[in-house]
């Protein structure tokens, strides 16, 4: 990683319209989409931002959902989303820099989660899929959902899990998982 990235842990509250700004276009170029529609629903998000200069060239937020392992109690987990790193900087380690801060701070989570869309960055950072199977909790019972996957980060706070239980979320607007 290049130690001229600065890495900083930002409220939604905190970030300036013109932050915001800046975050949605980097996330737009690096997914090829316009993800806007996606990040109105979002909601109390937590941002993880890398600097190169005055630029941000990386980042990665989470909100808090709610993943139950089964019948077990459901875990207050930190539910990663936007994985983001400008394309001319791709490829000089600022994604692992971002998601090795992300973890060090969600750590009073019982859990971290992600749906993803390339796994080699989280495998090497501890992350592991999910085994069973996934689905989402409607005012009507429950979604499968059998072409999405789900990896989670086992934090301090992590109770026993197995992980060939199925795993449900409640449902959101946008994203399911």
């Amino acid at each position: 990683m290049d130690e001229n990235l600065k890495v900083e842990v930002v409220h939604a509250d905190q970030l300036s319209s013109q932050q915001v700004a800046e975050i949605h276009a980097l996330c737009n170029r690096a997914y090829k989409e316009d993800l806007e529609p996606l990040f109105r629903t979002f909601t109390d998000t937590t941002h993880v931002l890398g600097w190169w200069d005055s630029a941000i060239v990386s980042h990665a937020m989470w909100v808090t959902r709610w993943l139950q392992p089964g019948d077990q109690p459901p875990l207050r987990t930190a539910y990663v989303e936007m994985v983001a790193t400008e394309p001319k900087f791709q490829g000089r380690g600022f994604a692992t820099a971002v998601m090795r801060r992300l973890a060090r701070v969600i750590h009073d989570f019982p859990l971290g989660g992600l749906s993803p869309a390339e796994t080699t960055l989280y495998e090497k950072l501890g992350w592991v899929f999910w085994l069973r199977p996934l689905f989402i909790r409607t005012p009507d019972g429950f979604l499968s959902t059998p072409e999405e996957s789900v990896m989670i980060l086992r934090l301090p706070r992590t109770p026993h899990l197995d992980l060939t239980l199925p795993l449900s979320a409640e449902w959101r607007e946008g994203e399911l998982w």
